[in-house]
């Protein structure tokens, strides 16, 4: 049975992967005034970020509509699927499984499964991969989803922001921020709490930050090995990201091959730039 899978771009897949896996991935959508822009398609954390500090203000951002999604089940159908699987950002977060499943609907002879992550970003993503290579392996639909469903109780994810005005900037300080008014140099270190990103501490400079990634992803693995890892990135130097790696891999065992990937547009334009993080799988 030839199933084909579908995510949206909130999971942080570089686009060539995706490809080599025949993901399809509907855009989160970016809007600056009047003006609608495709997430990864149209635009990434670099041009995202060139606009807002040109003009000062931050677009929004919304879940696809419907009928996006209603249009990548309909391609999918049209070139030979026999079964979809869509898996989405957590529906704590966004709007995206609602659409997904609405649009599901429109197609009561497909058989089409929409699987709500309760994460993002490349916990998303390894899902996402994991359901892919269990495809690519002659797996069914169910089996799939066992998968996806499998690695998702073991994945972590932390994430260090650089500054708060971001979050300020878009009126999302709320919970994230709670008593930090005024104390922009904090650098909050976030992880998946209940299908969205939660501030789990308040460190005062990056370096004592990234150590305390490190830290917390040993106590996270409690004597296992990694069976994958991603960087996270939102328009760091190079510099930059070579020293977070130097720190974790200084501390953790990392796999040699590391994927490196932007946030992607929509969730970067909430977090900010110089965001840096590690999500990864621990083995069984």
């Amino acid at each position: 049975m030839k199933t084909v899978l579908i995510t949206d771009t909130d999971a942080s897949l570089p686009p060539p992967l995706a490809a080599e896996y025949g993901i399809v991935q509907v855009p989160i959508m970016v809007h600056f005034g009047e003006e609608s822009l495709r997430a990864v398609y149209d635009l990434d954390d670099q041009a995202v970020f060139q606009r807002i500090d040109a003009s000062g203000a931050l677009p929004t951002t919304s879940a696809p509509s419907p009928g996006q999604f209603a249009e990548a089940y309909r391609q999918a159908l049209a070139d030979g699927a026999e079964a979809i699987l869509c898996i989405t950002v957590s529906s704590a977060v966004s709007a995206t499984y609602a659409a997904a499943r609405n649009a599901a609907d429109l197609f009561p002879e497909a058989r089409i499964r929409v699987l709500d992550s309760r994460t993002l970003s490349m916990g998303q993503g390894f899902m996402v991969l994991a359901a892919a290579e269990e495809l690519a392996q002659g797996a069914d639909l169910e089996q799939a989803i066992a998968r996806a469903e499998a690695i998702r109780e073991r994945t972590y994810l932390y994430v260090v922001l650089d500054t708060l005005k971001y979050l300020a900037m878009s009126g999302r300080v709320g919970h994230l921020a709670a008593g930090l008014a005024g104390v922009l140099n904090v650098k909050p270190i976030l992880t998946i709490r209940d299908g969205k990103l939660d501030m789990l501490e308040k460190v005062r400079t990056r370096k004592k930050a990234w150590a305390r990634i490190a830290q917390l992803t040993q106590e996270a693995l409690g004597g296992r090995a990694i069976e994958r890892a991603a960087l996270l990135n939102v328009v760091n130097p190079a510099e930059r990201r070579q020293d977070f790696e130097n720190t974790l891999r200084a501390a953790l065992p990392l796999p040699e091959a590391l994927l490196e990937v932007e946030l992607t547009p929509g969730l970067s334009v909430h977090a900010g730039s110089g965001v840096l993080g590690l999500a990864l799988v621990a083995a069984e």
